[in-house]
């Protein structure tokens, strides 16, 4: 390994135009930690999140956007048992992933599905990890229950509703295209409802209220799907694309015994986010395997094109997930 890498800076708060190559040190493994190259990295909104200055990485953690990549195992610190050097794994990263080389914790690290390659492998993290611990762990679905998710052709979405499907779930999602709700609708949705034509609230209703809605939007949306529960139905947030103040009458969360909750990825323990990976091995990647669950591809940019991998991702148009090819 040579002793410096090129990685992604974001040179200072702002739009895609921010992103900077620069040379950095090459990091190295810590206790429990292992060093990836880098072959792919995905792309998510968090990432435009920070490069906007609205979401600080963690104590400790890179300045470098990235939060998840695949590649190779090049180095590993003390007390590491589970990998060897030159394994191909994918991993779920506290940051630095826009680089050459990243280092996270081994614990954090996931095999390669069978017949998966690298592009494809680096992009289930994020939306995995996010997806099994806010619909699964925390939302309770179970099979048979009727889930909504919003922003259906997000990398979220897609990998939501496969998730569901596969577990046996009804699901409903939406979308803001015809052609985005056929997307839905293929990937396992019984329902897509575009949101420009169509009211959600009054279509899970008519189906007997979602059990489980899954909500990035936020806003006004947040009194609506409150709306669109069946009695004794979750709500969970995980992000607010319009805002996370809301005027919301409590009285229907008493009275109809609902449930609000959400959380975010990157600031759980170390050993929160390995207890993800474990129910991942042993619950999610046998479909992985089996080809009944897979990433949803949009669209791939060198490293140096990392700004425009923002403006995709940040476009109206994209479906699924983007990434930046590094090695």
């Amino acid at each position: 390994m040579s002793e410096t890498m090129r990685a992604v800076e974001i040179s200072e708060p702002g739009g895609p135009e921010v992103l900077k190559l620069a040379e950095r040190p090459v990091p190295q493994p810590g206790h429990g930690q292992v060093v990836i190259k880098v072959a792919y990295a995905g792309v998510n909104r968090p990432d435009a999140l920070q490069r906007a200055g609205a979401y600080a990485p963690p104590p400790g953690a890179s300045d470098l956007p990235g939060l998840e990549a695949s590649g190779e195992v090049v180095a590993l610190g003390d007390g590491v048992s589970e990998w060897a050097v030159g394994d191909q794994v994918c991993a779920l990263l506290p940051g630095g992933g826009y680089a050459e080389y990243v280092a996270t914790p081994a614990a954090h690290c996931l095999r390669l599905p069978e017949g998966m390659g690298l592009k494809q492998a680096a992009c289930l993290p994020e939306t995995f990890f996010t997806v099994w611990t806010n619909v699964f762990n925390r939302g309770g679905l179970t099979g048979g229950e009727r889930f909504l998710v919003h922003g259906g052709t997000s990398g979220i979405g897609t990998t939501a509703i496969q998730l569901a499907n596969a577990f046996g779930a009804r699901v409903f999602a939406t979308a803001g295209s015809d052609e985005k709700c056929k997307v839905c609708t293929d990937l396992g949705a019984e329902r897509a409802i575009n949101y420009r034509d169509e009211d959600f609230v009054e279509v899970l209703r008519a189906a007997g209220g979602a059990d489980l809605i899954l909500d990035m939007v936020g806003g006004d949306y947040i009194p609506r799907n409150v709306k669109a529960l069946a009695n004794d139905g979750r709500l969970v947030q995980i992000a607010f694309l319009s805002g996370p103040k809301v005027e919301l009458n409590f009285a229907q969360v008493m009275a109809r015994r609902l449930t609000i909750t959400g959380s975010t990825l990157r600031p759980q323990s170390d050993l929160a986010k390995a207890r993800i990976a474990q129910d991942l091995a042993e619950k999610v990647w046998p479909l992985l395997d089996a080809g009944r669950v897979a990433p949803v591809m949009d669209s791939e940019f060198p490293l140096a094109e990392a700004a425009a991998a923002h403006a995709r991702l940040e476009s109206a148009g994209h479906i699924g997930k983007v990434v930046l090819k590094v090695a």
